[in-house]
Formats: structure tokens, C-alpha cells, sequence
């Protein structure tokens, strides 16, 4: 008995360790079928209440008693048969070292899919004007581009459009639930427009396996799963962003679709299912 526990107790240990591992080296990897679904994590951290829009004192108390909640900023390397795909790519301050550490260097990125363009999803496509994937082919929202473009004060929006105008791909988004058409072979774009007015999420599927990358759905996991009309003050049209993520954690519960998100903390990956009183419960992965 004493041998067997010994031995349970090294192999409970190992496996924190190599989360810890993991974590601290920004990378966690999942199986979609043949594609691999890898973690980039930029930072883990704690979002503070007062970016919050429609949390109760009630709210507050149960989820973020503290006044936080643990947030987090990642990106998302996919490695199919034959590409290695990008979606998003952070502030850039580790973007490169965590694909180094992957084996992947900036001209082995093939295809960059943008969920929208804040400042934390595409910063790391430029450093001092110039562009770190040479080779890679972008994919841009529609809607996401005309409003970028659209006024002047945007620069660092434009200036990564005129840094990759020979390789930007301009798309329209499908409708969840109504027929859509891939984007890329196993690549299906979503809208899910409020947090931006082209904001997308890109579902996954290889073989009998899918993931929902979802992007910016969800700002504030702990409070934003049980009450999903929480916004957050960095949605464009809040009352949209509130309608699109109540659309898309029906739309993967429905469908048993585990996701995948930007703020999300580690490892980022998990599922969804029913709470309590229309909410909604996160599980995590583990390994």
C-alpha cells in the first residue's frame, strides 16, 4: 500500500509540474482531429470590475469578490497536414519566442486568420513598421476592414493593412445556424459582431472533431459564464457583443463544440455547458 501511494503521489506531481511547465512556457496543444490547437499565451493576469458594463453588487460578491477576476491574453497557433495557421497575434511581445519554442519560425506561418483588430490581436504582426511574417496570407472580416478604415485615428489598424496589402484576403463572415461555406479547408468564419463591428469566430473541424475559437466572446469568464449580458466597456455596441456571445454559448452547447478563447486563462481550452437560471458553466482542459 505504502509503495502504491508513493507512486500516485510522483505521478499527481509530475503531472502539475508539467502544467506549470506549460504555463510557464506559454503553450498547451490539443488534438482537433489531424489539426493541433496551440495555446500562445502573452500573459496571465487579473481583470479588474471597472471594465465591466451591467454587473450587480450581487454579481460582484459571488464571482469577483475581490473586485477581479483572472484574464489573460492569448493567440492561437493551428498545425494541419500542410500549413501552419495563425489566429490572432497578440501585443507580439512573445508571440515570436512561443513559436520559436514550437520549432515554428515567422516565415513558416502560412496563413494568418484575424478574429478583429484591436491593438492585443495584431500587434504582433508589425515590429518598427515592418512586417514578422513574410509569407503568411491574412484574413480579414469584411465588415472588420471597412470600419478600421473608415476614420483617420485608426493608424495602427491601417498601418498593418498597408504592411500586408499584397496578401489581404477580404471576407464575409456566415451566419451561426444558417448554411455556411469554409473560409479555408476545415476553417468555417463566424460573425459574431458587437465587441467590434467585424468581430469573428473561426470554428475548426478535422475528422469527426471541431473548435470554437472564439476570440473576444468572452472578456470576464467568471462573471460573463453565469450572466452573459455582463459586457465589457472595450465592446463597440455592447447591446450587439451581449446578443452575439447568449448566440454562440447556445450554438456550442447545442452542438457539444468545445472552445477555445483570447481571454481566456490557461490553458484556454475547454467546455460549455448549462448553469443555472440561463447562465452558463466553463470546464477547462486538463492533462
Amino acid at each position: 500500500m505504502k509503495t502504491i501511494m508513493i507512486s500516485t503521489i510522483s505521478v499527481c506531481l509530475a503531472l502539475t509540474n508539467m502544467v506549470s511547465a506549460q504555463e510557464s512556457l506559454g503553450v498547451y496543444s490539443h488534438k482537433v482531429g489531424l489539426f493541433e490547437l496551440i495555446l500562445l499565451a502573452e500573459s496571465q493576469g487579473q481583470g479588474n470590475k471597472s471594465i465591466l458594463i451591467g454587473a450587480t453588487p450581487e454579481m460582484l460578491r459571488e464571482y469577483a469578490p475581490t473586485g477581479t477576476f483572472p484574464n489573460a491574453m492569448n493567440a492561437f497557433l493551428v498545425k494541419t497536414p500542410g500549413q501552419n495557421i495563425l489566429i490572432d497575434a497578440g501585443l507580439g511581445r512573445k508571440l515570436v519566442d512561443n513559436l520559436q519554442a514550437l520549432n515554428v519560425a515567422p516565415g513558416q506561418v502560412d496563413v494568418i486568420l484575424i478574429t478583429h483588430m484591436h491593438g492585443d490581436h495584431i500587434g504582433g504582426l508589425l515590429r518598427d513598421g515592418n512586417v514578422i511574417f513574410p509569407q503568411a496570407e491574412i484574413y480579414l472580416p469584411q465588415p472588420e476592414y471597412d470600419y478600421w478604415m473608415s476614420d483617420g485615428k485608426f493608424k495602427q489598424q491601417q498601418e498593418v493593412i498597408a504592411a500586408y496589402k499584397t496578401r489581404l484576403h477580404l471576407f464575409k463572415p456566415n451566419e451561426l445556424d444558417k448554411e455556411s461555406a469554409p473560409l479555408l479547408p476545415g476553417f468555417t468564419a463566424y460573425a459574431a459582431y458587437g465587441h467590434t463591428p467585424g468581430h469573428t469566430a473561426f470554428l475548426l473541424e478535422s475528422g469527426n472533431e471541431k473548435m470554437f475559437v472564439w476570440g473576444d466572446v468572452t472578456h470576464a469568464m467568471a462573471l460573463q459564464m453565469p450572466y452573459p449580458q455582463v459586457a465589457v466597456t472595450y465592446d463597440v455596441n455592447p447591446d450587439d457583443a451581449i446578443a452575439a456571445r447568449k448566440q454562440v454559448l447556445e450554438y456550442v452547447t447545442q452542438h457539444k463544440i468545445p472552445i477555445a478563447g483570447m481571454h481566456i486563462a490557461f490553458p484556454a481550452m475547454g467546455t460549455i455547458s448549462k448553469g443555472k437560471a440561463g447562465g452558463y458553466l466553463f470546464t477547462p482542459f486538463t492533462k
